[in-house]
């Protein structure tokens, strides 16, 4: 559908020649994250498959939630994982972390003692716990990617962030440090050996994650810098000379500095963009 040769990229360059393309940036988000470890992947879907256990059966979804009421705990239902929506599954994750003690014991009532066995098990525990809290950010992200008035300097700033932040938690790991990790700090104070057990295979997974965002995000915010100020940098290095001639005309106009500061950037470069345009159509009348 979007092919280069007759799908819309073709029809769309046929009428406006100069139109860049590119990939949808919450996508390219959501196949940066998908990748787990075998080991990981494996708490993952022992998760998935008690939560499906309990969801799709009606009567199995009204004993669990009253026990939890039961037992006090702050949600009464587990969520229901969906493969179409792979970001959900943080939410997922953070349910059955909160209710862990309440799906081992319901679990045991069903006598499905060796996957109640696991919400016993430390490593378990403390993967799924790193699990939430990992899909959590990842899923905060994605947020931040959706609405209103984003624009692509705006998401490249937000991905340029994110990817800072993995560079950051995978020397905090070397350092044996898990703070970045709310639900795994707290999971690993009760344990004596704390999270050292487990730190290989997060950092495995965060040096993955990191390579990954770096794969499908390869430019740095850096390069939109002109656009979301084009009052102070230099024009960049990529402009023809026509471009750059129209980037200093415009850069000096003391007007459209005003406006600049005064406006949204959407609504400062459709002004630009509306501006050439007139100016374009009036020299043929001149001449």
């Amino acid at each position: 559908m979007a092919g280069k040769r007759n799908g819309l990229q073709a029809l769309i360059k046929r009428v406006a020649p100069d139109a860049q393309w590119t990939h949808c940036v919450i996508h390219r988000e959501a196949l940066a994250s998908r990748q787990l470890s075998p080991d990981l992947n494996e708490i993952l879907n022992e998760v998935v498959s008690v939560v499906n256990f309990i969801k799709t059966r009606p009567l199995k979804a009204r004993l669990f939630s009253a026990l939890c009421e039961e037992m006090g705990a702050d949600h009464t239902a587990v969520l229901f994982h969906s493969e179409a929506r792979w970001l959900s599954r943080g939410k997922v994750l953070t349910r059955v972390f909160e209710l862990r003690a309440e799906s081992r014991l319901f679990l045991e009532e069903e006598r499905m003692y060796e996957a109640a066995s696991k919400f016993t098990d430390e490593h378990f525990l403390m993967k799924l716990a790193y699990l939430s809290d990992v899909f959590g950010k990842l899923n905060d992200l994605n947020l931040q990617l959706q609405g209103k008035d984003k624009h692509l300097p705006h998401l490249a700033d937000k991905i340029t962030g994110f990817t800072r932040k993995l560079e950051v938690w995978g020397r905090r790991l070397d350092q044996g440090r898990i703070d970045a990790f709310e639900s795994l700090s707290e999971i690993a104070e009760t344990i004596d050996s704390g999270a050292t057990a487990v730190i290989p295979c997060i950092k495995q997974h965060i040096t993955s994650l990191l390579s990954l965002f770096q794969k499908y995000f390869p430019t740095s915010s850096a390069q939109y810098d002109w656009i979301m100020d084009p009052f102070h940098p230099a024009a960049p290095a990529d402009f023809s000379s026509a471009e750059e001639d129209q980037f200093i005309e415009m850069t000096s106009d003391s007007t459209l500095r005003l406006k600049f500061t005064a406006q949204t950037q959407s609504e400062f470069w459709l002004g630009v963009e509306r501006e050439k345009c007139e100016r374009e159509r009036t020299i043929p009348l001149q001449n």
